[in-house]
């Protein structure tokens, strides 16, 4: 059963974005979500599972993301991305994982990631959908408050030390394992903006 790993990075308050875009711009945070999203054993390839916005809202020159299959949701039937037939199209979760389960090159993990809309369709699924989502690895934006956001993912919510639920923060060892490379622990500070890398799992 493929199981998702959420990739997001949010404020204290959930914030994930401003007018389309994201409120921060963080080097080494995007060199982090690079270097996990394509780590995967030699033969394989991970799946990065994005919705329109979030395709459209990243630079033309960087997509699509490379060394990843990249999937773009939409319910526009007739939406098409100029990519030389390099990225699957496809109207939900459900049919995207299942038309990946038939790539030539193995998937090795299965990341969702963003926007607003699509994290919280992927949360709402469960066990029983056939696929769902045991893990999400969130950098937690410390400060400043970035106030201005108009984006949120309230379910983010339950990923906060005193939240009483199924989900559970695991150590910083367990993050370095997973992804396969030492990750930064503690607060990190880049440009003025302070924030962690986290992971957090679900207690099924």
């Amino acid at each position: 059963m493929p199981r998702l790993t959420l990739v997001v990075a949010a404020t204290t308050t959930h914030g994930i974005g401003k007018s389309g875009g994201l409120p921060w711009r963080l080097p080494k945070e995007i060199s982090y979500f690079a270097r996990v999203t394509t780590s995967a054993p030699e033969g394989n390839q991970n799946s990065a599972i994005m919705g329109r916005n979030t395709w459209e809202s990243i630079p033309r020159k960087f997509r699509p993301l490379p060394k990843r299959a990249n999937v773009v949701l939409t319910h526009n039937a007739g939406y098409q991305c100029a990519d030389d037939g390099r990225v699957i199209i496809r109207a939900d979760l459900h049919s995207a994982v299942e038309h990946l389960s038939t790539c030539p090159v193995p998937i090795h993990r299965h990341f969702v990631i963003g926007g607003a809309s699509l994290y919280s369709e992927a949360f709402a699924l469960s066990a029983t959908d056939g696929s769902y989502v045991d893990r999400v690895l969130l950098t937690r934006v410390l400060a400043p408050a970035f106030e201005d956001c108009d984006t949120f993912v309230s379910e983010l919510a339950q990923m906060t030390e005193d939240a009483a639920g199924s989900w559970v923060r695991k150590s910083h060892l367990d993050l370095c394992s997973w992804v396969g490379f030492d990750v930064p622990e503690g607060p990190q500070e880049e440009k003025g903006v302070r924030y962690e890398f986290q992971m957090w799992e679900k207690q099924l």
